[in-house]
């Protein structure tokens, strides 16, 4: 059986939710879909240049689970620019136990 879903502690939502290619049509592109939680995670770690640790606890979550959460945003980001798709920031993964 799958541990409970913890919920993560969130700022807030993103002023712009959709990011996409200048110059392509959005039905000619791919999309990547980043969680509110992993937007939280890039915001704290890489713009507030937070710890890992303390990040954590600002969403009230392990570092381990940070950790996680913060690789998989930086894989989507990066797959996002480096081969051209969008990237739409929405909700959670986890039917929205989120708290914002």
């Amino acid at each position: 059986m799958p541990r409970p879903f913890k919920c993560r502690r969130v700022c807030g939502t993103p002023g712009a939710d959709y990011f996409k290619p200048r110059g392509i049509p959005l039905s000619d592109l791919q999309e990547i879909g980043l969680t509110i939680a992993e937007f939280e995670a890039i915001r704290l770690a890489d713009l507030e240049e937070l710890y890992q640790e303390d990040a954590a606890k600002k969403m009230n979550i392990s570092r381990q689970t940070f950790g996680n959460t913060i690789a998989s945003a930086h894989k989507k980001i990066a797959d996002a620019i480096v081969n051209g798709k969008a990237l739409k920031i929405s909700g959670s993964q986890n039917h929205g136990e989120e708290k914002i």
